[in-house]
């Protein structure tokens, strides 16, 4: 089906032409002709399926052909008067806003149509001075865009179409309030879109407070993981996952490699460890200003930096070609957010390969991901020593334990295959789970 066939009009078309794209992909197919109705749509799909010019292609032709815009009477707050704002885009982080910012300019280059995005962590001159000279479609995140509205320096409402973007993220980074401010500025006749790439009950809560009558539209993937992408699996207690990210990143074809971790925390870590190993890496999370997370990606686009440290929140939506390697320093606990991971790599007919690491701790969610997969990851042996811990004679506790007593307890063990190094990894945590030690607390009290 080409596009031609979604109805869309000949100055989208052309745009969509001159990016190389001939064919919609499945979420464009089924949400692009009810948006272009009018209707609200509940639209679930994963990242990387094309769902911004899902929204963003019949929002433009929707808005094309308003009557002439009157000259701005020179203030801000007089700006969303003259040239109302006729759409908001919600999105959680600043790269994603970025990123669909660039998606308007690109398809409405031939329709005459302003657009502006906003997002905290820069100054808001230059934001507040593209509102002033008018905008017809906001692409915001919602610190920010509660700010400016705070400020009085917009309006919103003359919104016409509402896109909720990554709404499981947006709950995930705690935003539900936020959400429920910005909506309550919005006129109550609206069409509203909301895009999400898990289907939580929360999200199907929050669903039914903003949409009315919404077509759902939910498009799985023919493979919940691209044939592209190589998968692999080590199991690897946390305390030796540094020693062995490491290791591998010491192999010359692993040109431009995304690590991933759980928390913010860890992948400051991560990056420290690696430039004791001398290997070039930076990290980018959402504790790192606005200009330090554009600079650590422009210099990992341009292979300056080979390693770059994520945190899922500020990863997606993060669109760098030929990454050859994905690794999952962490499992996600969400099933679906692995095949987000992953699917940074093997892009475009290229081959990728995807790395995870899994302790104890994660065998559930590893459950979860092969349920999700419909097959088990190839588990992979590796010789980095298990760095369990060590029960001395006389029940000594470890930190009585000398160093050359810790040293032989960690005898190399002889090479295993995967299924056996499985085995007994999980047997020699359950030992010692019933047999360790916990490391002394102390309150700020008691010391």
């Amino acid at each position: 089906m080409p596009f031609k066939t979604l109805r869309l009009i000949q100055p989208l078309l052309s745009a969509v032409h001159s990016e190389g794209y001939t064919i919609p992909t499945a979420i464009q197919q089924e949400a692009i002709p009810h948006v272009l109705e009018g209707r609200d749509l509940l639209g679930c799909a994963q990242t990387g399926t094309g769902k911004t010019a899902a929204f963003a292609l019949p929002i433009l032709q929707r808005l094309h052909g308003h009557a002439t815009i009157p000259k701005s009477s020179g203030h801000a707050g007089a700006a969303s008067h003259s040239r109302p704002i006729r759409a908001l885009i919600l999105t959680p982080t600043r790269e994603l806003a970025a990123q669909i910012g660039e998606s308007f300019r690109v398809y409405g280059q031939h329709m005459g149509l302003r657009h502006t995005v906003i997002f905290g962590g820069v100054k808001q001159g230059p934001q507040t001075h593209a509102l002033h000279r008018g905008v017809d479609i906001l692409v915001a995140t919602p610190g920010r865009l509660l700010d400016l509205l705070n400020q009085r320096l917009l309006s919103l409402r003359d919104v016409e179409i509402f896109v909720l973007d990554e709404a499981d993220r947006m709950l995930d980074m705690g935003f539900i309030h936020d959400i429920r401010r910005v909506i309550a500025q919005l006129p109550a006749r609206r069409q509203t879109l909301m895009f999400s790439a898990t289907m939580p009950g929360e999200i199907r809560a929050l669903a039914e407070t903003i949409l009315q009558k919404p077509v759902q539209v939910k498009v799985a993937a023919e493979s919940p993981a691209a044939d592209t992408v190589k998968q692999a699996l080590y199991f690897v207690d946390p305390q030796s996952k540094p020693a062995l990210l490491e290791h591998l990143l010491q192999d010359p074809q692993i040109t431009r490699a995304l690590v991933f971790t759980r928390t913010k925390h860890g992948a400051d870590k991560v990056v420290r460890r690696l430039a004791h190993a001398a290997i070039v890496a930076e990290a980018m999370h959402s504790n790192k200003s606005q200009n330090t997370r554009l600079r650590a990606l422009a210099n990992f686009k341009a292979g300056k930096t080979r390693v770059l440290v994520a945190s899922d929140i500020a990863a997606r939506g993060l669109d760098v070609d030929n990454i050859s390697h994905v690794f999952n320093y962490d499992l996600p606990n969400v099933a679906e957010t692995y095949v987000n991971r992953i699917g940074r790599t093997g892009r475009a007919g290229a081959r990728g390969q995807a790395i995870s690491f899994c302790s104890e701790e994660q065998r559930d969610d590893l459950r979860e991901i092969e349920r999700l997969l419909g097959k088990a990851i190839p588990v992979l042996h590796h010789s980095i020593k298990t760095a369990a811990p060590v029960i001395a004679e006389g029940g000594l506790h470890p930190r009585q334990v000398s160093a050359r007593t810790g040293q032989a307890a960690h005898a190399a063990h002889k090479p295993a295959t995967p299924q056996q190094q499985k085995d007994d990894f999980w047997r020699s945590r359950r030992k010692h789970s019933t047999r360790g030690w916990a490391k002394p607390r102390f309150t700020r009290r008691g010391r």
